[in-house]
């Protein structure tokens, strides 16, 4: 394993200086999310702002180790509305926007050499009323068109429980497998496990196959907030421990979305935090 972190916690930032800005830090993995500093929005089309292959460019020259693509946009395709439209939209229409715009993600990672895009469920529409089932089923349907989509181009597609959306849990991403192509991976956001309570080790264990991506920061129980390692409640050498012990490979991004103010100074702490927790063989769980 290895750190990595996510531009949405550098937003004030051009995705060029914040590639060289964290591999000077000394990160070797970067979680780009694909917003409206990269990909523009006309009507149901998605135009490259800046091409991707200028973004492997700089990757290559910047000398990380790993990128993964993260599709947080909070209002890229809706402007009034947050993470919408999602693929559990009762529209068809309204899917395939978003399903276009995972398909640029695809795009983007193909050309990076990314192992991943990292996607979520988005909240069911109130009004439908569908049922549990329906929505599982429809959920599935669409994860299969992105997986035969991505699986074509050497990229996963990589779910992640979010709280507040309708796959929030581990518990419900199993309920998922059901209804999903058996391809799916699994990203992992430590904080949204702690804050729901639910284990963070045995989930580690119990789909360590599926785990290509992981988010990282602190955070409390029953709150579903990022905070910075050390303000909040968590012990991060269980983590650490089931990562190892699973012998994980991947990055560990943190996930620190509101601290883009101070975003340079946030990142070197965040480095810092890595090195004397993770590397520190004093310290319990440190990965050699």
């Amino acid at each position: 394993m290895f750190p990595g972190f996510n531009t949405n916690g550098l937003a004030h930032h051009t995705l060029r200086d914040s590639i060289f800005l964290l591999a000077e830090i000394g990160y070797a993995g970067i979680a780009v999310t694909l917003d409206h500093d990269l990909l523009e929005r006309c009507g149901t089309e998605f135009f490259w702002r800046t091409e991707p292959k200028q973004i492997r460019g700089w990757i290559e020259e910047a000398g990380l180790r790993e990128s993964v693509v993260e599709t947080g946009a909070r209002f890229l395709l809706d402007p009034r509305r947050k993470h919408s439209p999602n693929l559990l939209d009762p529209d068809p229409e309204k899917r395939r926007l978003r399903r276009a715009y995972y398909f640029r993600a695809v795009e983007l990672a193909e050309t990076l050499g990314s192992p991943c895009i990292s996607l979520w469920s988005g909240a069911a529409d109130p009004a439908e009323n569908a049922s549990t089932e329906t929505l599982f089923s429809r959920l599935g349907e669409e994860l299969r068109i992105l997986t035969d989509h991505a699986g074509e181009r050497n990229v996963r597609i990589a779910f992640e429980p979010e709280p507040g959306m309708f796959v929030e849990t581990v518990r419900q991403f199993e309920e998922l497998l059901e209804f999903a192509p058996s391809e799916l991976c699994l990203t992992l956001d430590v904080g949204h496990l702690f804050c729901q309570f639910e284990p963070i080790a045995d989930s580690i264990f119990r789909h360590s196959e599926r785990l290509v991506n992981l988010h990282f920061e602190d955070s409390v129980r029953g709150r579903h907030v990022h905070l910075f390692p050390g303000e909040g409640e968590m012990d991060f050498t269980e983590l650490f421990d089931a990562l190892r012990a699973v012998s994980y490979a991947h990055g560990v991004y943190f996930e620190l979305s509101r601290s883009s103010p101070t975003g340079p100074e946030t990142a070197e702490k965040a480095f810092a935090f890595w090195q004397n927790a993770v590397h520190s063989p004093q310290l319990p769980g440190a990965i050699p």
